[in-house]
């Protein structure tokens, strides 16, 4: 769209629209004539509600978050629609709530797909209406005396971890989709002397010459020279039908001070769901990184980042350092140093799929001991 991004004292439709959201969702206290300085600060507060990345800008990512949350339950039918997928927090509403009660729809992600539109028809089969996966109002009505009287926790969740957990300890019979960033980013940074998407490129091919050695199935989802754009890299990462995907960044302040290493996962607190896989990588991840370099620890975090909400298996964001700050430019641009990131992954991945007695203490475990565990059949 070429009104966007949105920034201070833009004046237009897609301005207007803006501010006619955020002030039903109760963000302003009363609409504005442009983008001023109080409808950023709503703007911020509505990034960081949605775990988006917080700037004030509306981007691309922060309008679709705005046009998705003002869909409330029974506001509109829902059913499977051709490109593009009906998306809301209405659809979110749905899913958590057909979630509690048993019915499959999958990752609790906003989008009615096809796995929404069945477990649509599976309740609707089981309330007596008529099963055409289409949420109308008598689905909506049965859907809402039902779920006053019926949970079952977090089937979801569950159903992950089962996942996890039959896949085995091996790594021998994982795929894992590594994903380096194309870089190119406009952050508003300088860089000290190192280029991001050679730097993750680098990471990438060190994680993957050492996955490869212990048997497991990788795939990069760009080459040295190409630069595929994010939804490319989402399509060709949920082709694979990977067990992890892992996205390889380095961050950026608009001063030095800004330092260390972060972990991401999908999550979102509006909705009460998160990725349980995800969240657990992201941790022991972060912690292994953490043991094993001088980075800063700027912990794990929930976010809805389109790379997080969309990719089919878990998916965790990794942000190395940070670009702008001299000490961890400096780091990362040390062969050795690189090294110690990539084999830092390599062990976080094998914890991930460790039963908990077996697993080690974080910062203790080397590569050479993974055949000693039984790792590689």
């Amino acid at each position: 769209m070429e009104e966007l991004p949105l920034k201070l004292n833009d004046k237009n439709d897609v301005a207007t629209h803006v501010i006619n959201i955020l002030h039903r969702l109760g963000l302003l206290s009363a609409v504005r004539d442009c983008i001023d300085s109080v409808v950023i600060d709503s703007v911020r507060a509505f990034q960081q509600s949605r775990g988006l990345a917080v700037t004030g800008i509306v981007d691309s990512p922060t309008l679709r978050s705005l046009e998705e949350a003002r869909w409330k339950l029974g506001d509109r039918s829902l059913y499977l629609h051709p490109s593009p997928l009906m998306r809301g927090d209405d659809v979110a509403t749905l899913q958590a709530r057909l979630t509690e009660m048993g019915f499959n729809c999958g990752r609790v992600d906003g989008i009615f797909g096809d796995r929404s539109e069945n477990a649509v028809r599976e309740f609707q089969k089981s309330v007596g209406v008529t099963a055409d996966g289409k949420c109308g109002p008598a689905t909506i009505t049965a859907l809402m005396r039902l779920s006053r009287t019926v949970s079952g926790g977090a089937p979801v969740i569950l159903r992950e971890s089962a996942i996890q957990k039959n896949r085995g300890p091996a790594l021998a019979n994982k795929v894992i989709v590594l994903d380096p960033s194309c870089g190119g980013s406009d952050l508003g940074f300088q860089g000290f002397g190192i280029n991001e998407a050679e730097v993750v490129f680098d990471v990438a091919q060190r994680l993957e010459g050492r996955l490869l050695a212990l048997g497991v199935s990788v795939f990069l989802t760009r080459g040295v020279n190409n630069s595929p754009s994010e939804n490319q890299r989402l399509a060709f990462a949920n082709e694979t039908n990977a067990d992890l995907v892992i996205s390889l960044h380095l961050d950026g302040y608009h001063n030095e001070k800004g330092h260390g290493v972060a972990t991401y996962f999908y999550g979102s607190r509006d909705h009460g769901i998160h990725s349980v896989v995800g969240e657990r990588f992201a941790s022991i991840v972060q912690r292994e990184i953490c043991a094993r370099t001088d980075l800063l620890n700027c912990r794990t975090h929930e976010k809805t980042w389109d790379l997080l909400r969309l990719t089919k298996a878990p998916a965790v964001r990794i942000d190395l350092g940070y670009a702008s700050n001299s000490g961890d430019a400096e780091r990362l641009s040390r062969p050795d140093f690189r090294d110690v990131i990539a084999e830092s992954v390599v062990i976080a991945i094998q914890r991930l799929y460790l039963a908990s007695e077996d697993d080690a203490k974080t910062g203790t475990l080397r590569l050479s001991d993974l055949r000693k565990a039984g790792i590689r059949k």
